[in-house]
């Protein structure tokens, strides 16, 4: 084995990746992977990000996909750090995000020999990859080097294709690892030209359209039910402009996740969680039809109110997948979903058949249920968690990005936070776990171009010491809003609340740890928050002072259910009044 044959294998691999528009690179130092790393260090239009620990890097990869759309390449060398990127690669598949995972291997006649680091990768992720490549060991022969650089152009293709996501290439590397000085020179920017990955990999199926009859039966079926909503999750790929003109044209309003991005269409109802709460509401704006599109909604509450009542839920996905964990939905509707909605509206608006006050009467509850929940939130004089959510999604600067955490900052700032069209929201929901919080944050500023504000509970802080470090070195334009509520608060409103004893123990688990100490001694800048009136501009001032920051919100654990109760009882009260 010549010095000069990994060099080349990876160079073609890596020129694959930026012909077919890679930008970014994160790398978990080892030896085995040490060809792969040289060849990066060689391309000058890569962005190489160094992470020391193999889990974290996987996450800055995912949250670096979520924010560009592109696949960011995560590297590692063989064994148990391969292993580390399990988490991530499952919350790349089920958040559709488009990642490539290029683990190191040694060379397959050292597997089942004792030789160190070294275990079967060979399918190391099963099912949660969309592609997965296990190429042989490179050998002397300059033909090859089309077929690595194709190697490296597919998996981009795989990554990004109809249903985005993670793809896994187990690279076996003989020694020597080293190359030679001279071969680290990448190709010059006239040598690389642009290749279009899904062209090459023949392009994903184009996404069903209805037939003309099916078409006008739906169309029947939303004129005689006036009756309707658009529920709207994350990852629903339709413009706001064309979910707006189908609500005018139907008369519908829209119950948007807090991740669609859609909170500030005037068809939108911002406090559908707390509206269905409420009996009274709930039963006299029972939906006859609803529309889904997207994702399954964070809370369940929604969609478990259409299932008690009866609606006719039909799900729209372009590849007629069943997403419905509460099996509330009656059927799927296989069609690309903007094509659809568009060819709904035009013929609704040719029919000019609505429902007089339907949405009206959604609209003004929902901006009745928005006046309870703010003055509800105002009056409480200690630091709350509905009212931190509120306060810290008001103060993402335009055009800036807020990342929340899963369990309850997702909900809270959903719930309870303004509707806001001048920024992103991101989180991860694939798999809704809360590690690799942090790093996913920092993948996230990385790949933005203005500030970041990640919210999350302490739990998810300590989770991540990769991660911390991650964003302490990498992401200046990062600020960490920590919700220090003394450990689990989420499970106060589970069932387990009400369980046997020992609930702080197995559940409530308080850390018992400086939060600020430990931040700090990952690089962080910290402040701490007393006052409920003073979060907004600690966050703008931790913005502003331009690095890795971290704002501490102290609140009350115990208290918090009783917060959100007072909350929704408060729009129940203004529900009542108003019927």
């Amino acid at each position: 084995m010549s010095r000069e044959v990994n060099s080349a294998f990876t160079g073609a691999l890596v020129d694959g990746w930026v012909r077919a528009g890679v930008t970014d690179v994160v790398i978990s130092p080892g030896s085995r992977s040490a060809p792969l790393a040289y060849a990066v260090a060689a391309e000058g239009r890569l962005a190489r990000h160094i992470v020391l620990d193999e889990r974290a890097a996987a996450f800055v990869a995912v949250g670096l996909g979520r924010i560009t759309g592109r696949p960011a390449v995560v590297i590692t060398t063989s064994g148990t750090a391969a292993a580390n990127l399990h988490p991530a690669v499952l919350e790349a598949h089920h958040g559709f995000v488009p990642m490539i995972v290029a683990t190191a291997d040694r060379p397959p006649e050292l597997r089942d020999t004792g030789a160190p680091q070294t275990i079967d990768q060979r399918g190391l992720f099963g099912v949660a990859v969309r592609w997965f490549a296990d190429p042989p060991a490179p050998v002397d022969d300059a033909g090859r080097v089309g077929e690595w650089r194709a190697l490296g152009v597919r998996s981009v293709a795989e990554a990004t294709g109809a249903v985005p996501g993670p793809v896994h290439l187990n690279l076996a590397f003989a020694e020597p690892l080293v190359p030679a000085t001279d071969s680290l020179v990448g190709p010059a920017p006239s040598e690389v030209p642009h290749i279009d990955p899904n062209a090459q990999a023949g392009g994903p199926n184009a996404a069903p359209r209805l037939s003309p009859e099916a078409l006008s039966a739906l169309v029947d079926d939303i004129v005689g039910a006036p009756h309707g909503v658009v529920i709207a999750g994350a990852g629903h790929g339709v413009a706001a402009e064309t979910i707006q003109r189908f609500a005018t044209a139907s008369g519908w309003p829209v119950i948007p996740d807090l991740l669609a991005g859609l909170g500030a269409l005037p068809a939108a109802v911002a406090r559908s969680e707390a509206l269905v709460r409420s009996p009274d509401f709930a039963e006299a704006h029972a939906p006859t039809l609803a529309l889904r599109i997207g994702a399954p909604l964070t809370s369940t509450t929604v969609i478990r109110w259409l299932e008690r009542v009866g609606t006719d839920t039909r799900l729209i996905d372009p590849l007629g997948r069943w997403r419905e964990p509460v099996y509330g939905a009656t059927s799927v509707i296989a069609a690309e979903v903007e094509w659809l909605l568009t060819e709904l509206a035009a013929r609704l608006e040719a029919r000019r058949a609505l429902a007089a006050g339907w949405s009206e009467a959604w609209a003004d509850a929902d901006t009745r249920a928005t006046a309870a929940l703010d003055a509800t939130l105002d009056g409480w004089r200690d630091c709350s968690e509905p009212r931190a959510a509120r306060d810290v999604l008001g103060a993402v600067p335009t055009d800036a990005a807020l990342v929340v955490a899963s369990s309850m900052p997702v909900r809270d700032a959903e719930w309870f936070g303004a509707p806001r069209d001048d920024i992103r929201v991101l989180a991860n929901r694939g798999v809704n776990g809360i590690d690799g919080f942090i790093a996913t944050a920092t993948g996230v500023a990385l790949g933005a171009s203005s500030p970041v504000v990640a919210l999350c509970g302490d739990l998810s802080f300590l989770h991540d010491g990769g991660g911390r470090l991650a964003a302490a070195a990498l992401a200046p334009n990062l600020v960490v809003v920590v919700i220090d509520n003394g450990g689990g608060g989420i499970f106060s409103f589970l069932p387990q609340a009400a369980g046997p004893a020992g609930f702080e123990e197995l559940f409530g688990t308080p850390p018992e740890v400086d939060l600020a100490a430990i931040a700090r001694a990952h690089g962080f800048t910290t402040t701490t928050v007393e006052a409920p009136d003073a979060l907004a501009s600690a966050v703008a001032e931790a913005v502003a002072i331009g690095v890795a920051a971290m704002v501490i919100v102290r609140t009350d654990r115990q208290r918090n259910v009783d917060h959100h109760a007072q909350a929704w009882a408060a729009v129940e009260r203004s529900v009542r009044a108003s019927m």
